[in-house]
């Protein structure tokens, strides 16, 4: 099996999303330090990458890919022994697939559309009613995992990997996620399934954390 690189930035809870599907199906990443404040995602080689100069890209012998969702879509269909991870069949897939777009564009968009501001963007204060967008998404998971203990169906996809890096980001700065008590059952879970938490826990999410210690003077 070949070695994929993987330009990545720790902290980033895209980046560990990948790291952990590669991890799951055998896929060796050669990892690539990605130094943002630096301007390495400006180069022209990053560029012609990624025009959209954001981490995580893949490059696998010249296909070159961008988005965290295609990238662990992409390196199961293309790697995996089995489709268990992303199901070939066309209705279990949508559900998967609903996840997919579920996280980026409400549950980590409204997590990024709050934090970010402050920790990133020079604002000198949370948005409230930004907070109150952020809790309805977790309402919206918690009742996706109504009497299931995976996020889209009966076994763990691709979807419980991208959700539990958004989840551990929000855990690790303090957002209450015993609040919502099917996500905390399978946030509890998701983290005892995946061998590679751990590892990358240390690397994404305590360092996004000291960010966010960094920003705002929380501990």
């Amino acid at each position: 099996m070949p070695s994929i690189e993987l330009y990545y930035w720790p902290g980033s809870a895209p980046c560990m999303a990948v790291q952990m599907v590669a991890h799951a199906i055998g896929v060796k990443l050669n990892m690539k330090f990605t130094n943002l404040h630096a301007g390495d995602h400006l180069t022209p080689d990053f560029l012609q990458m990624n025009p959209q100069h954001t981490v995580p890209t893949i490059n696998d012998n010249g296909f070159c890919l961008s988005e965290s969702h295609a990238i662990i879509a992409y390196l199961v269909d293309q790697y995996a022994k089995d489709d268990s991870l992303y199901p070939k069949d066309a209705k279990k897939r949508a559900l998967v697939n609903h996840q997919l777009f579920f996280n980026v564009s409400t549950l980590y968009g409204r997590f990024s559309q709050y934090y970010y501001p402050v920790m990133f963007w020079g604002a000198k204060q949370f948005d409230p009613e930004k907070f109150k967008a952020l809790e309805a998404a977790y309402e919206f998971l918690n009742t996706f995992l109504d009497g299931q203990q995976w996020v889209a169906g009966t076994s763990m996809t691709i979807a419980d990997y991208a959700i539990l890096a958004s989840v551990s980001t929000a855990d690790a700065v303090g957002f209450n996620i015993k609040k919502y008590p099917n996500v905390d059952a399978w946030f509890q879970c998701a983290r005892k399934a995946v061998k590679s938490y751990e590892e990358n826990y240390q690397q994404h999410i305590m360092v996004f954390k000291k960010q966010y210690e960094d920003a705002t003077g929380k501990k």
